[in-house]
């Protein structure tokens, strides 16, 4: 190794050392949309990073999404699908989709963990008693009327000694955006809300949405207008000046839920950017969004990013 590398490697452990210090055996929710499970590659890089956080000490819960898989399922069925403000209305053709689609990641995720040796678990929720939820009632949606999001369920509950259990013994719990009724019945659930429930009830240290986009952007028209940090008044702004819609909709509801339940901490960063999960735990300037309940709450370092 050339001097000017070894250099380079020795300065990169000595500033994550402290962050090192700080986030072992603490808890970190990782949701993953689906779209990174399209390709290998990006599968594979996310993975090694959590292998890496893995062992350095952190607890990682993944969970993931399957929005993209479930769409093009539908399609290749001749199935229609039906989107309001980014939550898909789920029928009984659709839930079938959306299981087949959730099984393959499932499947794809654990075995591509064993190929790094990072043992991980994905979770049997068709039970329905890790994750409690019913049947979502038809809701007034602004601008659309009433609507009837099928086999869509709410939360209720969350078995959080069942996760601890599995982490404990050093696995990384997989968990899908499906589960069941007191009666069996599968219901499909927005991943983001699975994660920041999840996170909420294992008083996770971090929330961290893996996504497409870059974070929240003060203009969804121009990706040069990244928001580094915002408190949930400021997130409330945004929602207000249009500046969340699509899929960032569930997002920011996710966000509200984890940070009302107790999470410091929650980031939006992009997967597309190399070493995104590395750069923004073991780095202060982070690639994406930072959510907090307060600007108070920041660091005078954090603040100091533009």
């Amino acid at each position: 190794m050339k001097t000017r590398d070894r250099d380079v490697v020795v300065a990169a452990l000595k500033h994550a050392a402290p962050y090192i210090r700080m986030y072992k055996r603490k808890v970190f929710v990782i949701k993953a949309g689906g779209e990174l499970f399209i390709n290998q590659a990006s599968t594979r890089a996310l993975l090694e990073q959590v292998a890496i956080l893995h062992q350095v000490g952190i607890r990682v819960v993944l969970v993931h999404g399957s929005g993209p898989q479930s769409t093009q399922l539908a399609k290749d069925r001749g199935l229609a699908t039906n989107m309001i403000e980014g939550r898909r209305v789920t029928d009984a053709a659709t839930l079938e989709v959306s299981q087949a689609a959730s099984q393959q990641i499932s499947n794809q995720i654990v075995t591509t963990c064993a190929e790094l040796n990072l043992a991980a678990t994905s979770l049997d929720h068709s039970s329905g008693l890790t994750i409690k939820a019913i049947k979502r009632p038809p809701v007034e949606v602004e601008g659309v009327g009433t609507v009837d999001y099928g086999f869509v369920g709410d939360i209720e509950a969350i078995d959080s000694d069942a996760i601890t259990a599995i982490l404990d013994t050093g696995k990384v719990p997989v968990v899908s955006p499906l589960t069941a009724d007191a009666n069996g019945n599968i219901l499909n659930i927005n991943a983001d809300t699975i994660a920041a429930t999840l996170a909420s009830a294992l008083e996770a240290e971090k929330l961290i949405l893996a996504t497409g986009a870059i974070g929240i952007l003060e203009d969804i028209k121009d990706p040069h207008s990244l928001v580094s940090y915002v408190d949930l008044a400021g997130l409330q702004q945004l929602r207000e000046n249009g500046s969340l819609a699509d899929g960032m909709l569930p997002k920011a509801k996710a966000i509200e839920i984890a940070i009302s339940g107790g999470v410091t901490r929650v980031h939006v960063i992009s997967y597309a950017i190399p070493d995104c999960l590395l750069l923004e735990i073991f780095t202060n300037e982070g690639t994406g969004t930072l959510v907090v309940n307060s600007i108070a709450a920041l660091t005078e370092a954090e603040q100091a990013i533009a």
